[in-house]
């Protein structure tokens, strides 16, 4: 039953995000032709606030809907939501705001998953499960990682949990969503770890583990999980301190339009603009560029931060997965560097270490280590996101997600030490 509902609706996400990834690159590529577009970011915030406001209504809440309506279906996810998101996304990127690409696709995935699933006339419970495989198609087909994209959907719901009743739904939807979109020519950026590790011996047996290696990746990924947490409290604050200052909403946007442009003529450089993927002139800092020696400068995971806490806090629509990518990829180019650890295996913890820390996701993106770099480094590839995981807090960028599990964090040590001395107190 599963299949003949979830490959159709599959095939219509995989067909959209198709589209999407086409019309980004387009997009962006106008941009970097025509950088005077930067200029007009504040006009383009005003027209997306627009669009919302007359033709949005519940849309504007995003991934969180998705992930309410999964919880408790009833509201409904509205049929407009696929074309508002991939319009007002494609407009962010073509005048320059610093943002992503998974939201939408998410978007996409749970909008027309929705509105396929009213066609069957599915039961609350089943329309919960067609929802979940089409954040899977959406997931898995906008990034290449299918198997990512199924635990992703089912982790991402709940903190701690993962429901596997859903899991042949999802890896059917995100297999069929990421062939759909192979089928229509659209490829995908390639990324590449140059370092090889042999192991070493221990009591006269090899083990296939580099210790001081992974002493370094653990010392690392905690650093990658306070930068998830940094990120998931920036795009919060911005949007809490812009709603609080600014009391016209349609002028939030032209001030964070202005930001973005002042921080570009001071920085002199456009590298933290846009998706971070392609670099917009020869020698520009990308997550590419970051997988080699001096790809990234010091400080470029915190300026990227910083652009897209301001892209997305004052209203501009996209993702926060791929800027994670580009943060936690420099950053683990710089802490290579200090660490004298190898460069292109750290921006790779990195890439995915910081996505685990700020979406509550580290199997999925363990995953996804797997699928775009080799299983070569699995090991550290979990232990990255696992270590990442804990420390970026009970915080994530989905405010929607709820907590089945609550996971150990350094915050909650003192909480913890506190109930013991009040449990001691009144047994006294």
């Amino acid at each position: 039953m599963w299949a003949v509902i979830t490959v159709p609706v599959a095939v219509c996400i995989g067909s959209m995000v198709a589209l999407f990834l086409w019309l980004l690159s387009s997009a962006i590529h106008y941009r970097f032709a025509h950088p005077w577009l930067l200029y007009l970011l504040p006009l383009a915030g005003v027209g997306i606030h627009f669009l919302y406001k007359l033709y949005g209504q519940s849309a504007e809440r995003g991934n969180n809907l998705i992930i309410d309506e999964i919880h408790e279906p009833g509201a409904g996810v509205p049929k407009r939501m696929a074309p508002l998101i991939l319009v007002t996304t494609v407009i962010t990127h073509l005048f320059g705001g610093s943002a992503g690409r998974e939201g939408t696709a998410v978007q996409i995935g749970g909008s027309i998953a929705h509105w396929m699933g009213s066609w069957f006339k599915l039961s609350p419970a089943n329309m919960r499960m067609l929802l979940t495989a089409g954040v899977a198609a959406g997931f898995g087909a906008v990034f290449g990682t299918p198997l990512a994209g199924t635990i992703f959907a089912m982790e991402v719901i709940t903190i701690g949990r993962i429901q596997y009743s859903a899991l042949l739904p999802c890896l059917i939807a995100g297999l069929i969503g990421d062939a759909t979109v192979a089928a229509w020519g659209v490829e995908h950026t390639h990324y590449h770890i140059r370092f090889m590790t042999l192991g070493q011996p221990v009591f006269g047996h090899h083990v296939a583990v580099d210790f001081w290696l992974l002493l370094k990746t653990m010392v690392a990924s905690v650093f990658f999980g306070l930068a998830a947490y940094a990120f998931a409290k920036a795009v919060h604050g911005v949007k809490s301190i812009a709603a609080s200052l600014i009391k016209k909403p349609w002028l939030i946007p032209v001030a964070g339009g202005i930001i973005i442009i002042l921080l570009t003529l001071i920085l002199g450089k456009p590298d933290y603009l846009g998706l971070g993927v392609e670099p917009e002139y020869p020698g520009a800092i990308t997550i590419v560029s970051a997988f080699e020696q001096g790809g990234a400068h010091f400080f470029s995971w915190l300026w990227k931060l910083i652009y897209t806490a301001v892209t997305l806090g004052t209203g501009f629509k996209g993702g926060e997965v791929t800027p994670l990518f580009y943060i936690g990829a420099t950053l683990g180019n710089t802490l290579a560097d200090l660490m004298n650890a190898p460069v292109s295996l750290f921006a790779a913890l990195g890439f995915i270490a910081v996505f685990a820390g700020a979406t509550n996701t580290p199997l999925a993106c363990t995953i996804m280590g797997i699928e775009l770099f080799g299983s070569q480094h699995a090991l550290l590839f979990a232990v990255a996101c696992f270590v990442a995981y804990f420390f970026s807090g009970d915080m994530g960028i989905y405010s929607a997600q709820r907590i089945g599990e609550p996971k150990f964090t350094i915050d909650e040590k003192p909480d913890y030490w506190s109930r013991m001395w009040g449990k001691y107190k009144n047994k006294a």
